[in-house]
């Protein structure tokens, strides 16, 4: 019985978590990872800039996000797998080989030495859940990572950042509610374990990125020389919206569109594919 069989994913629908939209670096923001679609894409290269409007204005304290897939279809289902089913085996067999790959396109800018941090859960939902699944997914990445990059030196470091703020669920809170949301939510434990040290941030989600916004504020006033992050997921904005699925090969397109980035699309439940 192979890995995926243990963890009850067929093959197939492994095979149809796609990429990234937009494929080319050129058509995602550089520094949060979202969709800048064919006009803002022109804009930006008009001006000679490569982030997104989000990220000028009100520059992220992380130095650069990165995603391994799209919350869409199959990845929004594996991940809720994870989270809600307990199928802790969909981080190390599924997830984790597709974060590591993710990761390795911060190779040429990172540190050859990483802290690598999981976003922590407030304790009681750790306890109620019976694990974080940042935590999962970190550390099946770093244990890719060693074979990928013997000379990359990933230490996993859980319970540097702690949550000491039982936060409201985001999904229903707008880009100002979630940070307002978040603010206090984290300490440092251990300042000298990330002071001039590079941090490598781990999150199995990334949304309007306010969770990685405040972790990284709370991190680089630690002193954390840089702060990295990596998701198995990134949902895009909703001004990258009429997203077309592909059924072969699992991916979707975006075509611009002029409403407000203040949203996120997610997946209608009636369009989901299940398979479990």
């Amino acid at each position: 019985m192979g890995a995926l069989a243990r963890v009850r994913v067929c093959e197939a629908c492994v095979a149809r978590v796609g990429s990234l939209v937009g494929g080319e670096q050129d058509m995602l923001c550089s520094r949060c990872g979202d969709a800048l679609g064919m006009e803002s894409a022109r804009f930006a290269a008009a001006m000679g800039v490569s982030e997104c409007t989000m990220c000028r204005l009100a520059p992220p304290k992380f130095d650069r996000a990165v995603a391994f897939a799209n919350y869409d279809n199959e990845m929004r289902e594996m991940l809720h797998l994870l989270k809600f089913n307990g199928m802790r085996g969909v981080a190390e067999h599924v997830l984790g080989g597709g974060m590591a790959i993710a990761v390795q396109r911060l190779r040429d800018a990172a540190a050859n030495e990483l802290v690598v941090i999981p976003v922590p859960l407030f304790a009681a939902r750790e306890k109620k859940r019976g694990f974080n699944q940042a935590k999962l997914l970190g550390d099946a990445a770093v244990k890719r990572l060693r074979r990928l990059e013997p000379g990359w030196k990933l230490a996993l470091r859980d319970g540097i950042l702690k949550r000491v703020k039982d936060t409201k669920a985001l999904y229903d809170l707008n880009p100002g509610q979630r940070r307002r949301n978040l603010q206090g939510a984290f300490v440092i434990t251990d300042v000298e374990a990330v002071r001039g040290r590079e941090v490598l941030l781990i999150d199995d989600i990334m949304t309007t990125g306010a969770t990685a916004r405040e972790c990284a504020r709370v991190l680089k006033r630690a002193g954390a020389e840089k702060v990295w992050v990596v998701t198995a997921a990134k949902a895009q904005p909703e001004s990258v919206q009429n997203a077309v699925q592909h059924e072969a090969e699992g991916f979707a397109m975006w075509d611009a569109a002029s409403v407000p980035a203040t949203r996120v699309v997610e997946p209608l439940a009636a369009k989901q594919q299940k398979f479990f």
